[in-house]
């Protein structure tokens, strides 16, 4: 039989009050709150932090607090991404995020959901899928990447955009929903 976090990775229906993932949220919780609570002069404690908390790192990557994340397991960023203040990503399912991506203040970023049928939800079970952005993305502020999406290498999503559907590369897309508004040459 499968555990809980066997089923989460493979996105399957699955129970996140289980014991070993309320264990690892609790260790992201922890490592978020050392994160928050360092000053911009320590350089090296935030980069031994955020090799910490994320399954891959590149160089470079610079993280405003505050940050939250549910594990930082499932998160692997590339070289020189960085995050405004106050982003979430909620990562029960991978979060891959290309080189040279670049996230506004208050982005979330999901892969969790529920299901739609009421009985279901109260069953108490969830499920995830996963989120990949590419390379030289910007996401402006409070935009939100609703779980399963893909985001082409570099586009441009306006802020407070809630991205539903993947996004192809080299376009600037917003809105609610996101949509196309162009394609960017170059």
């Amino acid at each position: 039989m499968a555990t809980e976090k066997e089923r989460m990775l493979a996105g399957e229906m699955y129970d996140a009050a289980d014991a070993q993932l309320v264990a690892e949220r609790r260790r992201a919780r922890d490592l978020c709150k050392a994160l928050n609570g360092s000053d911009d002069t320590e350089h090296e404690l935030r980069q031994r932090i955020i090799g910490d908390l994320f399954a891959g790192v590149g160089d470079a990557v610079w993280i405003e607090p505050p940050f939250h994340c549910d594990y930082g397991s499932n998160i692997t960023l590339g070289s020189k991404v960085y995050f405004n203040f106050n982003c979430i990503i909620l990562d029960p399912r991978p979060v891959i995020i290309g080189a040279n991506a670049l996230f506004g203040p208050a982005v979330q970023i999901y892969t969790a959901s529920h299901p739609m049928i009421a009985a279901e939800r109260r069953a108490g079970g969830e499920f995830a899928l996963p989120v990949e952005i590419g390379s030289d993305v910007w996401i402006g502020g409070g935009a939100i990447v609703c779980p399963g999406v893909r985001i082409g290498s570099r586009s441009v999503i306006g802020a407070g955009s809630v991205i539903t559907r993947d996004i192809p590369e080299e376009v600037f897309a917003a809105g609610n929903p996101c949509r196309i508004i162009k394609h960017i040459d170059g």
